[in-house]
């Protein structure tokens, strides 16, 4: 299924607005980690809800008619555990109404693919903190999505059809400076192309490593999939800079280097379903 390619654009004018000191304060403090005293912050009115989701890489905002629900409980015990995630509240009816919300709502943006999800009240009367923790934590893209099996399962929910990995062992030396660019780069594909790092020190990421048909010895190494067709490609580098993560996602969406991936990959489907053939012929004769 094609992507509705309005989706994935984004709202420019959030980041034209001058973003009031109040406002630019409440969403440092929500996304800080800044300890137990940690809470969401209140939203009053239209304004200050859209400045707070502008600056947000991912935020989760509960739109709540009733404060004596149990969901709201549940809801500021989440602040704690995402600590990269910025949290607010808003029970203003001119908010409710802008966003179009007329129950309890939990609602998670997130600027990396413009996406809005929703909890609304018939989920939320039932929800528990189980529920609601994986809610947030697969839907939660960033700019950079760490890989793990549930954010996996929010990367192939984008409309967003193509993903570069950079696989990186988060203990090397290099890790800091490599991802500070990685991120640099990870701007200039906004709306086009989902970031992710795979941790290759993390053993259970070695089937994702394998499966581009890399080996430990090239690391850091880039691979880019698209998920609509499955082709994808790989570049092991030295050094990851901006340029050489630019050069190759560039290359990708010009259609560079996916002749030559596809016939790999059609030669090797052609002669494991050969292998396929010769065992059942076998076992058979």
């Amino acid at each position: 299924m094609e992507a509705d390619q309005s989706r994935l654009l984004f709202l420019l004018f959030l980041f034209t607005w001058r973003l009031s000191p109040e406002v630019a304060a409440d969403v440092q403090e929500s996304s800080d980690g800044s300890g137990a005293s940690q809470k969401p912050v209140m939203l009053t009115d239209v304004q200050a809800t859209m400045e707070f989701i502008a600056v947000a890489e991912v935020a989760v905002i509960g739109f709540f008619q009733d404060l004596e629900i149990p969901a709201v409980s549940l809801f500021h015990s989440m602040v704690q555990k995402f600590q990269n995630v910025s949290f607010g509240i808003s029970t203003d009816s001119e908010v409710l109404g802008h966003y179009n919300i007329t129950g309890n709502t939990i609602s998670l943006f997130r600027l990396v693919d413009n996406k809005k999800l929703d909890l609304e009240s018939k989920y939320i009367e039932s929800i528990d903190a189980t529920k609601l923790s994986r809610f947030i934590e697969i839907n939660s893209l960033h700019l950079v999505t760490e890989y793990n099996p549930a954010t996996v399962i929010g990367l192939f929910n984008s409309m967003i059809q193509i993903h570069l990995l950079l696989m990186m062992n988060k203990a090397s030396p290099e890790y800091e400076e490599s991802m500070s660019r990685y991120q640099k780069a990870a701007k200039l594909f906004q709306g086009k192309i989902l970031f992710v790092l795979v941790d290759s020190g993390v053993e259970a990421n070695g089937k994702v490593i394998s499966f581009f048909k890399l080996k430990k010895s090239q690391l850091p190494a880039l691979a880019i999939y698209r998920t609509v067709d499955e082709e994808w490609d790989t570049l092991p580098m030295a050094e990851v800079s901006v340029e050489h993560v630019q050069n190759f996602c560039d290359g990708f969406l010009k259609g560079k280097r996916l002749v030559s991936r596809s016939l790999q990959y059609n030669k090797e489907k052609t002669m494991n379903q050969k292998k396929k053939l010769q065992r059942w012929n076998s076992d058979f004769s």
